[in-house]
């Protein structure tokens, strides 16, 4: 690349990572720095369409011989360039400010505060008059960056949240940074400028949807910015874009990102505003904007929600949508090829848009905008606690892990709720009755750790507040006597979820489904709820009744949706207890049989049909294993069968000292005497046995203060074992059958059901009737 004059070079823009934005600095080559002649920390001239300022730092380590320029979304706007062009750098000195005048960047927004606060602020920043700056300094500042440059980037930030303001005027001209001297000023309303770039959303406001952004871009932006490459290849541009995926997951930041980083006009369309009570005044809307559109090119025009405008016409009684769906075909049909114009969609209902429109031509792509993994979720956290004055125990990282499920939305309602968490700690030092807060109560707010704590029990994943859904607190410390079962548990469900790279190593696919069965009250939904928190999942708890309806065909989509939004917040883990009322036998005469059967027809294709399970765990728990259909308890559905039967000497003992950890025993209880003579006792017989000592206690007087052996032997007379010799046998001769029907074949059927065809002579593995 030739080089522009002595003291100046052309470099290529790239995106700056969001944990680097809004900070005024620049990450340069060495080779680039070395030429100019800069130090770490020196101020340089960034030339684009117009100038912008920032302080050069070295690159990232991954950068290394890429001859690029890595800026932000703001640095990027204020120069008038987007990722992908050139800009001239310059070597360049900043003169102190003094006089800096600025205004928040949005309509209807009108800031109040101290000027002081934002002179700390910006205190050693860069910048030119019409520039847009943004308060982020209480942001921890990367490692890799110079001591002077850590302490100049660490000043106290201005508000508990991001501020963006434009620099209205500056005195003197040119490039300037504020210091002790410069008088700051704030203007409460915006004040817009002819031919402004917005800055209000950029990419570097989006977090965990990288790929995406790649995607969309060269979809849209490519085609706006140089049309003449698809003219030179002979192709059409694309014309449109469908965005879909969960609500929150920043469909419609997104598409007014790509608006402002292509400097295109944005043209939004709400779905429901469109519609008019005339005849034919929802077409002549849809109509005027598309012919607005083209003439202010280049332009995007963004319909959200469209699936409340262009509905599927067999399934609409109404001619007004009918006629809407045919003007928005027509519309997109009639585009010009070269006409710089594109149309972003976004729904969380792609299924419910006419199909006409899912085709090249009108919707060239469909692009999934998901939930986030743990580094997005990073990401976003990163973005939200930009301008936020964290406490040195904050780690986001932890706090990505275990925010698993959470989209955008939420992750933004958590910060927001932390941040109300720290107000509300410093509510007494604060009258309501003045006018503004005394600056030392401001400085000395900070968000914490226990804040975040706090919030997460207050939100929770959008995406899972129509089904039942709770994060569990026990851990298999708190399961006692059920070891084998544990195990098994915890190499099916916690080795996959937490180190599915080993199980890809070895070829082999996880387990889909665990079944529990034994008698009642053994342990297996606390079995289900400690797997689930263990392998750090959402778990989903759901009861027969609530997905069984009287209404044809609504069983089978309440199944359906529960299975979607598994994967949707995955990783998952769903439980669904008393499994033998929703899934019988099929062809046995047991309830209503159309009902029954097509339920068990639903999950066997949600297990294991078209659609893959992929961090979606089923476990079902049921006293009656002998009356579940037999096909679902093969390889491949329900991989493992575990017995959870009544737990030994040892697993009693176990039990008893987890029920018995906060009661005040006396020196004399013997729990290992107790766990000896409670022969066939199951888990919640245990916790009956200790409940009814407590209450002894109380008979003996109110303020007993602690429990003694005679109230358990008291106990030990009022309660029983709930599990029989007899039934104990009868699991046996179950567990037997099981293993024998598991290599059955279809054709001669594995359980014996009342109605249906008896074997010729019964064998003793068969279950009892």
């Amino acid at each position: 690349m030739a080089t522009v004059d002595a003291l100046s070079r052309k470099v290529q823009v790239a995106n700056l990572p969001p944990a680097d934005s809004g900070r005024g600095v620049a990450r340069l080559p060495i080779k680039l720095m070395t030429e100019l002649g800069l130090a770490e920390g020196d101020v340089i001239e960034i030339v684009g369409k117009r100038s912008t300022a920032a302080r050069a730092i070295r690159p990232y380590g991954d950068d290394q011989g890429l001859d690029i320029i890595r800026l932000d979304g703001l640095q990027r706007a204020n120069a008038g360039v987007g990722s992908g062009e050139f800009v001239e750098i310059h070597k360049a000195v900043s003169k102190p400010a003094t006089r800096v005048v600025f205004a928040p960047t949005q309509n209807n927004v009108r800031l109040q505060g101290s000027a002081q606060a934002l002179q700390r602020s910006f205190e050693g920043r860069p910048f030119c008059q019409g520039d847009t700056v943004a308060t982020t300094g209480h942001q921890r500042v990367n490692a890799d960056m110079p001591d002077h440059i850590r302490q100049l980037l660490n000043a106290p930030a201005f508000a508990l949240q991001e501020v963006r303001l434009t620099v209205v005027s500056t005195a003197p001209k040119g490039i300037v940074h504020i210091d002790a001297g410069t008088k700051v000023e704030l203007l409460p309303e915006y004040t817009e400028r002819d031919g402004e770039r917005r800055a209000d959303v950029t990419y570097d406001d989006l977090g965990g949807m990288r790929d995406t952004i790649d995607a969309l871009r060269e979809m849209v932006e490519l085609p706006l910015r140089h049309p003449e490459l698809f003219q030179r290849l002979g192709v059409d541009p694309p014309k449109g874009v469908l965005l879909h995926g969960p609500p929150g997951t920043g469909k419609t930041r997104l598409a007014r990102a790509v608006a402002n980083e292509s400097d295109a006009q944005f043209f939004h369309i709400a779905g429901p505003e469109i519609m008019g009570s005339a005849y034919g005044e929802s077409e002549k809307r849809l109509r005027d904007i598309f012919e607005d559109a083209g003439k202010a090119a280049p332009s995007i025009i963004f319909i959200d929600e469209i699936d409340s405008i262009a509905p599927k016409r067999g399934q609409v009684t109404g001619e007004a949508e009918k006629r809407l769906v045919a003007q928005l075909l027509t519309l997109m049909d009639g585009l010009e090829p070269r006409q710089n114009l594109v149309v972003i969609a976004a729904t969380n209902r792609p299924e419910a848009i006419d199909e006409a429109l899912r085709r090249p031509g009108r919707f060239d792509r469909e692009i999934i905008v998901g939930v986030p993994d743990q580094t997005g979720r990073r990401e976003i956290l990163g973005i939200h606690t930009r301008g936020m004055p964290l406490a040195e125990g904050v780690d986001l990282d932890e706090l990505a892990r275990r925010t698993y499920g959470f989209v955008g939305a939420d992750l933004a309602a958590l910060t927001r709720e932390a941040a109300l968490e720290a107000v509300r700690r410093i509510m007494p030092k604060i009258d309501l009755a003045e006018e503004s807060i005394p600056t030392e109560v401001l400085d000395a707010l900070s968000v914490d750790g226990n804040d975040f704590d706090n919030a997460l029990k207050r939100v929770q994943p959008s995406a899972m507040r129509e089904v039942m859904v709770q994060m569990p607190t026990l851990r298999w410390d708190d399961v006692g006597g059920l070891d084998a079962a544990r195990d098994k548990l915890r190499e099916g469900i916690e080795l996959p979820l937490k180190h599915p790279d080993a199980f890809r190593r070895l070829g082999i696919r996880p387990a889909k489904g665990f079944l529990l069965y034994g008698p009642p009250g053994t342990g297996k939904t606390l079995l289900a709820k400690a797997a689930a928190r263990e392998s750090e999942a959402n778990f989903i708890a759901t009861k027969s009744s609530d997905l069984l309806s009287k209404w044809y065909g609504e069983s089978e989509q309440q199944i359906a949706r529960l299975f979607a939004r598994a994967r949707q917040v995955a990783p998952t883990v769903i439980f669904i207890d008393e499994l033998d009322s929703l899934v019988p036998a099929r062809g046995g005469g047991m309830g209503e049989p159309q009902v029954t059967e097509r339920v068990v027809n639903t999950i066997l294709a949600e297990m294991d049909g078209l659609e893959e399970l992929n961090n979606v765990v089923l476990i079902g728990a049921t006293n009656r294993p002998n009356l579940i259909d037999p096909a679902l308890l093969r390889p491949g559905r329900f991989d493992e069968l575990i017995f959870v039967g009544t737990p030994d000497t040892a697993g009693r003992r176990r039990i008893l000292a987890i029920h018995t950890k906060d009661m005040p025993l006396a020196k004399d209880v013997d729990l290992e005497s107790l766990a000896r003579r409670t022969e066939r006792f199951t888990g919640a017989d245990l916790e009956d046995l200790v409940r009814r000592a407590g209450l002894t206690a109380l008979r003996r007087g109110l303020d007993s203060a602690e429990v003694s052996m005679d109230d358990f032997e008291k106990a030990l007379k009022e309660t029983r074992a709930s599990v029989t010799e007899q039934m104990i046998q009868d699991y046996e001769m179950i567990e037997k059958t099981l293993k024998a029907d598991a290599v059955k074949p279809v054709g001669g059927i594995g359980f014996v059901l009342p109605g249906m065809l008896q074997p010729k002579s019964p064998t003793k593995g068969d279950p009892p009737a």
